[in-house]
């Protein structure tokens, strides 16, 4: 994994954390795959690319400000 990678983990992990503690996720965590990360999200676990969880976990925050 590079620094742009663990970058990216980082992030994610920081925001599923956040989602988290707003009750948005029952729960997160490291995939399988290096490059994936698991999020729990309406009682469904969905492994998700990095990226793709980061745009994900980052709209659900988004949505939840607003309303």
């Amino acid at each position: 994994m590079n620094s742009t990678q663990a970058t990216l983990r980082d992030e994610v992990r920081q925001l599923a954390q956040e989602a988290f503690q707003l009750k948005l996720i029952s729960g997160h965590g490291d995939g399988a795959d290096v490059n994936e990360y698991q999020i729990v999200y309406q009682g469904k676990p969905r492994h998700l690319p990095l990226e793709q969880a980061r745009f994900f976990l980052m709209n659900l925050i988004y949505r939840n400000q607003i309303h």
